[in-house]
């Protein structure tokens, strides 16, 4: 039937038309933005899983900052701990050779002074063994705590403990001195014992500093399985969509074609009034 008020050709022209601009809109904005699921419209499932990933990503970055921040407390700790172990190692030297009997009275007065100056120097290591306002050789020491996941539910810790004169890991007292045999005698015996468990102290400190590096790492690389799947869901394959393009641009000319074809056929109506 010929009409002037439906043209149904126009309208299946004008139809397809639109679908292909439509597509034609997508693969442009794929090609723009390097995506092809960029808004929940495109495809809201894979938008939902794309976006809880990045989320994951992000929070894995605070995640390595707590591991570094941990590592850093840690490493200030251990620095500070080989110190006081190179001072207790000097004092055993001083505390051994005022042990002598017989020593001079002023022989074992510098022994004597030398000593307190070494000892002393321990509570000034510790007073200044500070990151971040954690400090993990004091009276009461913090400990090193790294996040453990990106949803908070678990942490990494290495406790601290304190090197303090008097403790449980340096039994050295503040009092301690070597200013006569006997007294030197039993300053060596705390030394003695003191680095022995300083000794064991660095080696669990260096353990948890191995720990969070390995832990460091894996974070890395779990970003980097993360990403790659973000961009194997997500991403567009350009070279796909850059064929698309030429053919949708090619589809779209047509359909103008169409259109003004299906547009023209009314016109056809004047020739059987004349």
């Amino acid at each position: 039937m010929l009409s002037v008020n439906t043209n149904q050709g126009a309208m299946v022209a004008l139809q397809t038309l639109n679908k292909t601009n439509s597509d034609l809109d997508k693969t442009q904005n794929a090609i723009s933005t390097g995506l092809k699921v960029a808004t929940a419209k495109d495809n809201g499932a894979i938008w939902a899983i794309a976006n809880k990933m990045r989320s994951d990503v992000g929070a894995y970055d605070r995640v390595r900052e707590s591991t570094d921040r941990a590592a850093s407390i840690l490493d200030t700790g251990i620095a500070a701990g080989e110190s006081i172990m190179e001072l207790l190692n000097e004092m055993k030297g001083k505390a051994l050779a005022g042990s002598q009997a017989g020593l001079t009275a002023s022989a074992q007065a510098a022994l004597a002074a030398d000593f307190a100056q070494l000892r002393d120097q321990i509570t000034s290591i510790i007073a200044n063994a500070v990151f971040d306002g954690a400090n993990m050789i004091q009276g009461t020491p913090n400990n090193a705590v790294a996040l453990g996941d990106s949803a908070g539910g678990n942490t990494i810790t290495v406790n601290g403990a304190s090197l303090a004169l008097g403790g449980a890991v340096v039994t050295v007292t503040g009092t301690s001195a070597v200013d006569s045999a006997a007294n030197a005698t039993t300053a060596l015996g705390l030394v003695n014992t003191s680095i022995t468990n300083l000794g064991t102290q660095l080696a669990t400190w260096g353990a948890g500093a191995k720990r969070l590096d390995v832990h460091k790492t894996f974070i890395g690389k779990l970003q980097d399985a993360l990403n790659n799947g973000i961009g194997a869901i997500a991403d567009a394959d350009l070279a796909k969509e850059s064929a698309k393009l030429q053919a949708l641009q090619t589809k779209s000319q047509l359909g103008i074609q169409a259109l003004s074809i299906a547009n023209s056929s009314s016109q056809s109506a004047l020739s059987l009034f004349r």
